[in-house]
This record gives structure tokens, sequence and C-alpha cells, in this order.
């Protein structure tokens, strides 16, 4: 989806081929290859390297919405170098849309519906005994087409019960870890924990296990994939759970990353989605990974604020509508907190959006926010005329991006979806992150304003550093996440992005505050811009910190304390705005382009730069001592 530096760990095709590897009948009987593409390549590109060098035998694919259309026009070339070859597809957003996937893609030979692991490896038995694609009656979990092109589903694969069954592709070599370097050479390690998730909310298919028992890998598996990865030196592992934090045995995982951590000095984060309500297991969970200095972005996946919108969801009676206190507790402990919302869900107005996105703005300094789609299988997607949804698909993807409801007007989304561009590239993505709250209590503005107020002056201002934001915009109701990228990376990455943002303050924002504060103000933003990641070439030293790379800025003056301002601010206490001037140096982790090139906003953070009193070294991780803000 992104073009990045680094390459995103190809975790659903590990899995297929590591069922494979391990199965004394097909071992020595199938080659295996895994053909991991990024953001950006042409259908061209991914032809060469899939067909130049031979044509197989099967080609599957692991389908999602930003991926069916080009993975549609390679099944047809494919065909056509290999007419009797397989072409699978499989996957969350082709589960159960076999008729449709049949009807776009006639090419396609089999859908596979559910989990795929056992599936995928009947289907391999099945082509090496000279089954024809168009015979599979024995095949659970499949959909097919006869030769009179009538669709034949058989009846759905039970879940899998005991998940050690599908083989480690990390234990067992399946995934390529690491590059020609001997460096790890994906962006985060993946892993899965558990699969399943008890909720039913109208908007989501996780995994295509809503509702349903959660199943997990053994302890033991874990904790030998976990070592690995720290032996290779990864930084941040992100576990794909719907709901981590949810069971004790997820306490039991945190205990073995932190005992590994403390072994092997990495890994240093841990992301996840994590759990819905938060219980006992989830605040001992973050008691012990602030304890072991085990990073991670804790999320309040709310959606939204409004009681209509969260009934319609499916949402209203959830615990995690109980928020306020959980992010006072975060807030205290000193940890990063960011909520998501989801824009134009059925229920929601304009005015019920903005009410909530600046209530929250009042207690996380990330709000990331999302525009409806409709995802297969969906309550949403399925009863689209009871909620009244008018839709598009994408240009260049398979989604079905919501244009208006009975509670959202066309005009009104295509206004929002300006709002949408900046609260996204300027504070999901951290370009500011210090400012918004200085700013609502010192100077009574509000986060959306401020937001807007960025819109605007990029819209009308004469600057030619401007223009990169104002087309990037322009482009982002249709262009979703590559016209943010290409805004997030320009601000972060280039001297033009800065002065805009420079100027932007200057003539908008600067005029406007109450002189009192506005010294103190000014030097918050400064802090602010200074603190963004740093991407390379730059000219600044290099240090090592427990083994980790950072970049190094000495003797960075200011007229106020601005960290101990955004303390006493976070805690609710008072601040006057009289000068106290302060020395400090800053550290930035080196490796930040992967991550602002992505709109990975939980990475981003990762490399937003540390700020010590002068002359204060940044201590290791695994030193959990405290140090000044």
């Amino acid at each position: 989806m992104w073009d990045m530096p680094l390459e995103s760990m190809p975790l659903a095709a590990g899995y297929l081929k590591a069922m494979i590897l391990a199965d004394p009948d097909l071992c020595d009987r199938v080659e295996v290859t895994i053909c991991n593409f990024r953001g950006g390549v042409t259908h061209g590109e991914m032809a060469d390297r899939l067909f130049a060098d031979g044509v197989p035998d099967v080609l599957a694919f692991s389908v999602l919405g930003w991926n069916q259309r080009a993975f549609g026009a390679l099944t047809a070339t494919f065909k056509q170098l290999n007419p009797d070859g397989w072409s699978i597809f499989g996957g969350t957003h082709v589960t159960g849309q076999a008729g449709r996937v049949f009807r776009l893609h006639p090419e396609v030979d089999v859908v596979v519906n559910g989990e795929g692991e056992l599936t995928f490896r009947e289907l391999v038995r099945a082509r090496l005994a000279g089954t024809s694609p168009r015979d599979l009656g024995e095949v659970a979990g499949t959909s097919w087409w006869r030769p009179d092109a009538t669709v034949v589903t058989n009846p759905d694969r039970p879940r899998i019960e005991d998940l050690d069954v599908i083989p480690s592709p990390f234990l067992t070599g399946a995934i390529d870890l690491v590059d020609a370097q001997g460096r790890f050479r994906y962006d985060v390690a993946l892993i899965e924990t558990n699969r399943g998730c008890p909720y039913k909310c109208s908007f989501c298919y996780w995994g295509g296990a809503v509702g349903q028992r959660v199943r997990a890998f053994s302890r033991a598996r874990l904790r030998a994939e976990l070592e690995l990865f720290a032996k290779l030196g990864v930084h941040t592992v992100v576990a794909c759970d719907a709901n981590f934090g949810m069971m004790p045995i997820d306490l039991e995982l945190v205990d073995d990353l932190i005992e590994i951590k403390r072994r092997y000095g990495f890994p240093l984060a841990f992301e996840s989605s994590w759990a819905k309500n938060k219980s006992k297991v989830f605040y001992e969970i973050v008691r012990r990974m602030k304890q072991a200095g085990l990073r991670s972005s804790f999320t309040l996946a709310l959606q939204s604020l409004d009681d209509t919108a969260l009934t319609l969801m499916r949402r209203r009676n959830m615990k995690v509508n109980d928020w306020r206190e959980l992010v006072e507790w975060l807030n205290r402990e000193g940890l990063d907190c960011y909520a998501e919302l989801i824009w134009g869900a059925p229920g929601e107005t304009v005015d019920s959006f903005l009410r909530g996105y600046d209530e929250l703005a009042r207690h996380v300094s990330r709000i990331a926010v999302y525009p409806i789609m409709l995802l297969p299988n969906t309550e949403y997607a399925d009863n689209m005329a009871a909620h009244g949804i008018v839709a598009l698909r994408g240009d260049h993807d398979d989604f079905q991006y919501v244009l208006s409801h009975r509670t959202m007007s066309f005009a009104e989304n295509a206004r929002m979806q300006r709002f949408l561009f900046w609260a996204r590239v300027i504070a999901e993505n951290a370009v500011l992150r210090h400012v918004w709250l200085p700013l609502r209590e010192l100077a009574g503005w509000e986060q959306s304003r401020v937001l807007n107020s960025l819109a605007d002056w990029a819209d009308t201002t004469g600057w030619a550093e401007a223009v990169p934001l104002r087309e990037a915009a322009e482009r982002g109701h249709g262009g979703g996440a590559p016209a943010y990228a290409r805004a997030i990376g320009y601000l972060f990455t280039t001297s033009a992005g800065r002065r805009a943002l420079e100027l932007w303050w200057q003539e908008e924002v600067a005029p406007r505050l109450p002189d009192p504060v506005r010294p103190l103000l000014d030097e918050v933003y400064r802090y602010d811009l200074l603190t963004q990641p740093v991407c390379e070439p730059t000219d600044l030293p290099l240090v090592e910190v427990g083994g980790v790379e950072f970049f190094r800025r000495v003797d960075v003056r200011f007229d106020f304390d601005v960290p101990e301002v955004l303390a006493r601010l976070r805690c609710g206490a008072t601040v006057t705005p009289d000068p106290r001037p302060v020395v400090v140096d800053v550290y930035y982790r080196r490796g930040a382009l992967n991550a602002v090139t992505s709109t990975n906003h939980e990475e981003i953070v990762h490399f937003m730069g540390e700020s010590r009193p002068a002359g204060t070294p940044l201590r290791p991780v695994e030193d959990s001592s405290p140090q000044p803000a």
C-alpha cells in the first residue's frame, strides 16, 4: 500500500508457505516463493518478478481492498501464460464474496473463505492429485465455479482450534527475516498471539472472526518467536490482535517480552490493537511495561462520542465509552495514549463529530480519524439501504467510500474531507503534538480551530511553500493514503515543509494570541517543530544508546522551560507565562524515513525528539530509573 524504504512483513503469505514446507507429503514436491511487493510498484514490475524466470503452477494472492484490482490484472496475465495454472484468492476482502470476485475477475479459479492455512494446503494436494479446479467439492472453505460458470460455495471450514498446527513462519524460515547485510529487513515484526474478536461492531470484519471466541497460540511458541526477533535487534513488535490485553495470557506474553528485553536489549516497543474494554489485566500490563521501559501507544478505540452513532455501531453499551478516567490515569503515568474516531458513521453529524473531536483533544495528544468505508461482510455494507448510505468505489482500490447517508449530506461530507486531511496529517501523525494543550489552556483555541486555521492559510496564501500542501489536500478525498503520505513526508523531510509551518504560525496564529502568553506559546511551537523526527541526510552527530543510534542536537536554548510547562499542564497545574531560560540537548532515533513515509502514526512517535537538560545523556531504555521529561 505504501512505498517505504523498508518492506512490510508478509505474515499471511508466511503462514501459507510454512504449512506447505512442514507437510511431509508436499515439502519435497512443491517449491514455494513469497513475492512481497511494496506500494508504488506498477503492474508491469510485478509481472516481471512473477513470470520472467518461469510461470508458476499455482498463484495465490492475499487480497485486501487496496490490492484486489492489481491482483486481478496479474491473474489475467497468469492465465494467458499458463491456462492450466490455478489462481487462488484469499483474505478478508474476498471471503464470502465469490460471486462478485468471479464476475470481476473470471480468471480466478478459487476463493478461500475464512482462515486459509488448512484450506490452502488441501488445494495444493488437490492440484498435485490432478483434481480439476472445476471439481473441488471436497475442499471445505472454498468457492469455485463449474464449467457452466455456476458458482459453488462449499461448507465453511471450522475455525482452527489449536493454532499451533500452523507452523511458525519465523522459526521455520518460511519468511526471510534479514537482508543481504544480515539486518532485520522489515519496518516492524508482526506476530499474532491470538485470533478472534468477541464484538460485532457494524463497521468491522476483523479476520472474519467477529463475534467469536478468542483462540491463542501457545506461550512457548510465542516466546521462541520473540526471542528470535530480539536476537535480530528488532526495535518494535506489533501484535496483529483485535483486543490485546483482554486475557490473562496476554500478561504472560508481556512478562516474557520484558524478560527477553532484559537479556537481549530488544525489542524496545510493543504495539497492538489494545482491548476495547480495559480490564485489570490491561492496567497491570501497562504498569509492567512502564517499569521495564517497554514503549507503546495505548489506543482508545472510541470511533464516536455520539450516542446515536454508537447505537448504530453496536457499541453503545461497551465499557470503552467510559474513557476519561483511563486517560487521566495514563496521563498521570506519563504514557502515550491516542484515540480513534470514524468520520461519517450513520447517526453522526458534522456538529456531533466536531464536538466529540474537540472533547477528545482535551484529553489525548493524538486522534486518529478514519473516513467510514464499507468493508465486505459488515452490517453497514449488508444494510446500506436501511441506513440510506450512498457509496463509491475507489479509483485504484476496491473499497467503498461512504458519500452520504441520512444524517450526513453529500455536501457536508465533501466539506469535512478537508478537515479530515489536516487532522490526519498534522494531529494524527504528530507533525504537531505539544502545542495543542497550551493553545487551548492559555489561549482558548480548540484543536479543530487550529486545524481549520492551517487549512484556510494553505488554501489562500501566496507562499510557494504551501503549494505542495494545497495540492495534497485537494487530492486527499480521492487520493487516500498516498495523498496523506506526500504531505507528511513534505513536512517532515524538507526545509520548505518546515518553512510552511513557520509561516502559517507567524501569519495566522501568533498575531491572534493574547499578548501575555504569546512569547511562551511561540517557544512551545518552536519546541514542537524542534522535536519532529530527523530524517537523513543530516549533519547532526550520531551517538549510540543501548544499542540504538540517535542523532543528537546539543545546547538548544529556550526562553521558557517548555518541558516543565508541558508537564505541569498535563497534570492540570497552573502555568505562569514568566520567562525561565533553559538549555537542552535533543535526541532523535535514527531511521525515521520509513515511518514518516508510511502514515503509520504508531511508528512515527517512536522517532520523536527526546529532550534532556544540556549535558544529561539519554540513558538506555532498559534503565528504567526516572529521567527528565
